[in-house]
């Protein structure tokens, strides 16, 4: 520890702290407007002046760090002095406009000036403004208020990686702006507005302004969009949500949110929220009482039960509702029901990584966390768009490139932002992964390149592995895959050779046929290298939405009860029977495809929904729509009207994120708590409280208080067994968690694997279930864009829609050429299952030969096209291979 004294009192310090961090922690407010403790320290506003009492030099202290013997004054004379000078230089070239500024009352710059006793006038100004930028629905820009402190340009490039705002001109004029001057949402701008909430001043503000309120509170709660699960804080006024802030203390994220964190939650405030139960009467729906549609419903419900048994009875539980309510809608089918009839949309994304990884591993989650991404040497991006599915965590592979000089693979066929970071970036045609993942564990073995001490002490089944390998030398796969052999090899070796390297996939990996099989030979290849277990390592697979990690955790799935205990286990039943008081079915239930078909048979009469939207996301929708038009009773609970509850019998309003306490699982297993900011509208209720009144009518009655589920959920689920409200209000926890004690696991498999050794399982390779013909010569690939979000109920009812209202064809330059289509024409776009109409966006992204579609509107619903050909082990459709046909209209 080093000793110094500031403000004449001794304190010690660490070294390699600096004195403006000394001094917070000291409890001492030093101004500044350029720091932020996530940034390299500058110094460049000049404020953070401290004063050398022994020598009486005037340094910045956000960048001087503590050496001994130091004797340091904060607020003397001739520092408050130099304090108020800058103050009036910086007032000598900005506007004097406080009381309209939409900066307002979070100003940093306006306290400082009025602490300082600076009125604005002191020394005469130049009288001329900078431009304000006024081009796109989420940023203002007004440059005649900045203050050339360069904490935007700093955090683009230090924390966002994205390098999209630069300083221009010299003098008066220096002052930050986008690559030549263009509009930000034409830059390399993701409009993360990360730059907007560390301007101290107004110079960059959110739209619509700050001053749309005053706010009543900040409550800390989590993002409901993807699975990164980022901290943030609702900012409330008058029952709204008025704004939103990152930067929590303790939150994994820090500052960084992305264009729907940011802006995209005002969706609470829509008056298009159901706050009224309603009942169909013919064509209409008109609203009924609680207690009207609790009985109708438990009714019916007994009533098919009575006629056709409990496996007539479906339900499909919900990614984006919390661990609680998704525990209580499996415990309802199974305890109340008596059905296993229960799914959700984990089963249109990662049902191959659980198949996969548990049979790989015995446990089916990323093995790693965000935080160590950045210790990576070598970083293995496989069908994600990272930047624009989970963009905080793409955050953290642009920085490991960027500042810790990883090497960045991307295997993908389309060309993606994150592509400018890449070593390498390898296209392979769709639906080759097999192919290709073999042909670089050939290339590890053959080359001797494994890791034969980790094989040999913690893995079985190698030889096997290795018997299949030799079938897929990459000379042999390249007709396959179209990659080049030798940058395959390369690829592989830089892989195999790096101390550290992970993989991160997401569904441009597990949308196939042989989903599950892919996500098997990435298991492999990660066990073949020994890179498990350790910092910067491991297979990470990104979760979509904000708790489809947790609802697999809570058993919301056809055979797996929570915590991944199989529904033909006598004794996981016996275990579940002793607390719930009921038996459990023993025979695994059905999936969403299944249900669908079920229905279509006559087998399955009645389906319950919760906050999900197959008529939109589910493959081939048009039997999605034949199925549900012939359902005796089809029950919807969500906070929209949404295209599935327009053939609803009954639909319910819910509550949303923002109206709810409970828990949500992030895609690194990082349980984090809720925390209700607001009433749900008119007579809306949680989906915990429909499913415990449902229950109740039912006979069997349900505890559905979230802290109390929680408890119940830590004596069923191993993994959660040391998780419960008091800890999770000091911060999230990753399970496992086994006991109150345990601290949570950062890194899986660091010693052993759930199930003993890993299990090598030897796959092979088989083509897409559609190929191109002359009918139908291109290959269409669906996925989600940044600026919405699953069938858009949410996104579409925030400021980020006006970034994409529509939606798009993305087409290769060569092929609109042949067809005679340009950027913008309306085209027909067809399969063997339907077509849709859209408009063309020629792009070079998408490789010739193939098409990209979002799956978000449902105005031009590219589930018509997809197939519902499935995985046979994981059920999951193929929705990365169709067969389509474009034309020009």
């Amino acid at each position: 520890m080093t000793s110094l004294r500031i403000n004449g009192k001794p304190v010690k310090a660490k070294p390699g702290i600096t004195l403006l961090e000394l001094a917070q922690k000291q409890g001492i407010e030093i101004p500044t407007l350029c720091h932020h403790p996530a940034l390299t320290p500058k110094g460049s506003c000049r404020l953070c002046l401290v004063e050398d009492e022994t020598t009486g030099e005037l340094f910045t202290s956000c960048n001087t760090y503590v050496t001994g013997g130091m004797s340091i004054l904060t607020d003397s004379q001739r520092v408050k002095q130099a304090r108020k000078e800058i103050l009036e230089l910086i007032f000598a070239q900005h506007p004097v406009d406080c009381t309209v500024c939409d900066s307002a009352n979070y100003c940093k710059l306006r306290r400082y000036a009025a602490d300082a006793g600076v009125q604005g006038n002191e020394l005469p100004g130049r009288g001329e403004f900078l431009p304000v930028f006024d081009n796109n629905p989420l940023i203002h820009r007004d440059y005649s208020k900045c203050i050339g402190c360069g904490i935007c340009v700093r955090a683009c490039r230090e924390i966002q990686g994205a390098g999209a705002v630069e300083f221009k001109g010299s003098g008066w004029s220096y002052r930050p702006t986008s690559s030549f001057n263009k509009t930000m949402d034409g830059s390399s701008c993701e409009l993360c507005g990360l730059c907007v909430s560390l301007c101290p001043v107004g110079a960059l503000i959110e739209k619509p302004p700050l001053h749309r309120g005053v706010e009543d509170k900040r409550v800390r709660t989590v993002c409901p969009y993807c699975g990164c699960g980022c901290n943030l804080e609702l900012r409330i006024a008058g029952g709204k949500v008025i704004g939103v802030r990152a930067d929590i203390p303790g939150s994994w994220n820090g500052p960084s949110l992305c264009a729907k964190g940011r802006y995209g939650l005002f969706f609470v405030n829509h008056p298009d929220r159901l706050t009224q139960p309603l009942r169909r009467e013919g064509e209409d729906l008109t609203e009924i009482s609680w207690e009207e549609a609790i009985k109708e419903i438990a009714g019916k419900i007994k009533e098919i039960i009575k006629e056709s048994g409990p496996s007539a009875v479906g339900i499909l539980a919900s990614a984006k509702t919390t661990n609680e309510e998704n525990y209580l809608i499996q415990k309802f089918a199974r305890a109340a029901i008596g059905t296993n009839n229960v799914d959700h949309c984990a089963r249109l994304c990662h049902s191959p990584t659980v198949a996969g990884l548990a049979g790989a591993f015995g446990s089916a989650a990323m093995t790693n966390s965000i935080g160590d991404i950045e210790e990576a040497e070598v970083i293995l991006v496989t069908g994600s768009n990272t930047t624009v599915n989970h963009p905080v965590i793409a955050q953290a592979i642009k920085r490991a490139v960027l500042h810790r000089g990883a090497r960045l693979l991307i295997i993908d066929p389309r060309e993606l932002p994150l592509s400018r970071y890449a070593t390498i970036h390898l296209k392979p045609r769709p639906g080759t992964d097999v192919a290709w993942l073999n042909s670089m564990a050939q290339t590890i073995v053959e080359e001797s390149l494994h890791n034969k001490k980790f094989i040999q002490e913690r893995t079985e089944g190698f030889e096997s592995l290795v018997e299949t390998l030799k079938k897929y030398p990459p000379e042999k796969t390249e007709k396959i895959t179209g990659i080049p052999a030798e940058q395959l090899r390369q690829v592989a070796r830089a892989y195999a050779q790096a101390r550290r390297a992970s993989i991160f996939y997401a569904m441009g990996i597990t949308q196939h046929i042989r989903g599950t099989d892919n996500v098997r030979a990435i298991a492999n290849l990660a066990m073949l290298c020994g890179h498990l277990g350790k910092p910067g390592t491991g297979i990470n697979p990104l979760r979509g939405q904000n708790n489809v990690q947790g609802a697999c955790d809570m058993g919301a799935l056809p055979d797996f009860l929570p915590g991944y205990q199989r529904v033909d286990s006598k004794e996981a039943r016996e275990k579940f029977r002793a607390v719930w008081g009921r038996e459990v079915p023993s025979e695994p239930g059905l999936t969403v495809g299944e249900m669908m078909e079920a229905t279509l048979e006559g087998k399955l009469r009645a389906l319950l929904v919760f906050g999900e939207n197959p008529m939109v996301t589910d493959a081939e929708s048009s039997l999605v729509e034949d199925a549900l038009k012939q359902l005796d009773l089809l029950v919807v609970q969500d906070i929209f009207p949404t295209e599935t509850s327009a053939f609803a019998h009954y639909v319910l309003p819910g509550a949303s994120f923002a109206e709810k306490e409970g828990t949500f699982t992030s895609t690194e297993r990082r349980v984090q708590k809720l925390n209700k900011a607001l009433e749900p509208p008119g007579t809306a209720r949680t989906d915990g409280e429909t499913i415990a009144l449902l229950s109740a009518e039912m006979g069997y009655h349900i505890q559905h208080q979230p802290a109390e589920v929680m408890k119940e959920i830590a004596t069923l689920v191993s993994t959660y067994g040391g998780i419960d409200y008091r800890r999770l209000d000091k911060g999230g926890i990753q399970w496992p968690c086994a006991n109150p004690q345990h601290p949570g696991t950062p890194i899986l498999h660091v010693e052993s694997f759930p199930r003993g050794k890993g299990l090598f399982q030897p796959v092979d390779y088989q083509p897409p279930v559609e190929s191109p013909d002359h009918k139908y010569p291109l290959i269409l690939s669906t996925g989600r864009i940044l600026y919405q979000y699953h069938s858009r109920t949410m996104s579409k009812r925030s400021p980020i829609d006006r970034m994409e209202p529509q939606g798009f064809l993305e087409i290769n330059p060569t092929d609109a050429e042949k067809m005679g289509i340009r950027d913008g024409d309306a085209v027909k776009v067809s399969s063997r299952r339907g077509k849709i109409v859209s408009r063309a966006r020629v792009s070079a992204s998408a490789p010739a030969g193939v098409v990209f579609m979002s799956f978000h509107f449902a105005d031009e619903a590219v589930n018509r096209l997809t197939s519902s050909a499935r995985d046979p082990l994981a059920k999951i459709p193929e929705f990365k291979v169709s067969a389509v046909r474009v034309e020009k209209i």
